[in-house]
């Protein structure tokens, strides 16, 4: 029978239940410091470097801003995390995010590791699917060139990028494991888009394994969606989304500015909500064609889109729709849908602190210029300190 729950995000006792007023103290000050950009510039560069000359600071940034976004340098720490993760009904999606590799060595042991979390997640009823990145298993080079139509001796690297992928995503078809490809600059998403397409028109026949990723701060991906959408149901199988905002928003504009072209960018926040929510709409209305990962850190999308299932009299656990957002950020709302039984999943990015470098400022960067959701985080994380100093 279908529950209908109002889901408050305000409940922070249930959103920190699993931290300790230590563990929350320490959230509080990383991101106070992520939200002073020449402060994480300037550590950024201090951090590479003293790594770089093998000064013994592993350890520091281990207990810090790994700990806070990573699960763990092997199977042994991650499956600790994921374990924690199931008891609250929060599952895990093992992000191998180990980046700047460029050897076709490179590409073919994270093949290998890729198909490897395939296979675990297949065994682990918390890991819900996979995921991964094209460049992770390709140059990035060869992928700008095929879309700029000026591959030439280059044909054999793309062939094996193409041989690397449809090995992943035949492994999660045998093994009945979605598999979630993550869209990427704009500049490489046409041959990106291309790639998804064949692997969903292969192997989504009978229900969505390959899922596509929609950066709805693009102006042209709500139209590329519903094109996406006629296109499966044209071929009777079925598209498997994961609905994001986007993550190179800086990096986009930038480049566009260069090149004096119009930024593939929304022109404003605003927008991008706009679109962001449009997206849901358009999968609740198609859901018999459609499986969807909502990833999110914004209360209003998540609250939509628990409108629309109500309205659709969907089941709260229904197996087609997923919330997501990253681990070590926005609790608030990834435990209070998980306490309403909505299905959530917690990106959970692993790998040596070394490897996982690039990962982690990459991510400090993005997070110093989302200024929202930075106070965000700050309220919300104050409010529960708040709340067990006047309990205690």
């Amino acid at each position: 029978m279908l529950q209908i729950h109002d889901v408050n995000f305000e409940d922070t006792k249930e959103a920190f239940k699993s931290k300790s007023t230590k563990q929350l103290r320490l959230s509080y000050l990383l991101f106070w410091m992520m939200s002073k950009p020449l402060l994480v510039r300037y550590l950024s560069q201090i951090t590479r470097f003293l790594l770089n000359v093998h000064f013994p600071i592993k350890w520091l940034i281990k207990r810090t801003i790994y700990s806070q976004f990573c699960g763990g340098e092997d199977k042994n720490e991650y499956l600790k995390v994921i374990k924690n993760l199931g008891k609250v009904g929060i599952g895990a999606i093992l992000d191998y995010s180990v980046e700047g590799e460029d050897s076709e060595a490179d590409f073919e042991r994270t093949k290998e590791e890729l198909i490897k979390i395939v296979k675990i997640s297949s065994e682990d009823e918390n890991i819900p699917c996979a995921c991964m990145k094209i460049t992770g298993i390709g140059s990035f080079e060869v992928l700008q060139k095929v879309q700029a139509g000026d591959l030439n001796k280059d044909v054999a690297e793309f062939v094996s990028i193409e041989n690397r992928l449809d090995q992943i995503c035949n492994t999660a078809f045998q093994l009945k494991t979605p598999i979630y490809i993550d869209a990427e600059e704009s500049w490489i998403q046409g041959v990106i888009d291309d790639l998804c397409e064949k692997m969903i028109l292969k192997y989504n026949k009978e229900r969505a394994i390959v899922f596509t990723t929609l950066q709805m701060y693009r102006r042209d991906r709500l139209q590329y969606f519903s094109n996406l959408l006629e296109k499966v149901k044209a071929e009777n199988v079925k598209v498997g989304v994961k609905i994001v905002r986007g993550a190179y928003l800086e990096k986009e504009n930038l480049r566009a500015q260069k090149l004096n072209e119009l930024s593939p960018i929304n022109k404003s926040k605003e927008a991008t909500d706009h679109l962001y929510n449009l997206s849901l709409q358009m999968a609740i209305e198609n859901i018999e064609h459609v499986e969807i990962c909502a990833g999110t850190h914004n209360e209003n999308s998540c609250n939509l889109l628990v409108e629309l299932m109500q309205k659709r009299q969907l089941e709260n656990n229904d197996p087609k729709i997923w919330f997501s957002q990253l681990y070590g950020m926005s609790d608030h709302i990834s435990f209070n849908l998980a306490s309403r039984k909505y299905n959530v999943s917690k990106y959970l990015p692993y790998g040596p602190v070394k490897s996982t470098l690039p990962y982690l400022i990459r991510r400090a960067e993005e997070n110093t210029a989302i200024a929202g959701q930075m106070g965000q985080e700050f309220r919300i994380l104050k409010k529960e300190l708040k709340r067990r100093k006047l309990a205690s």
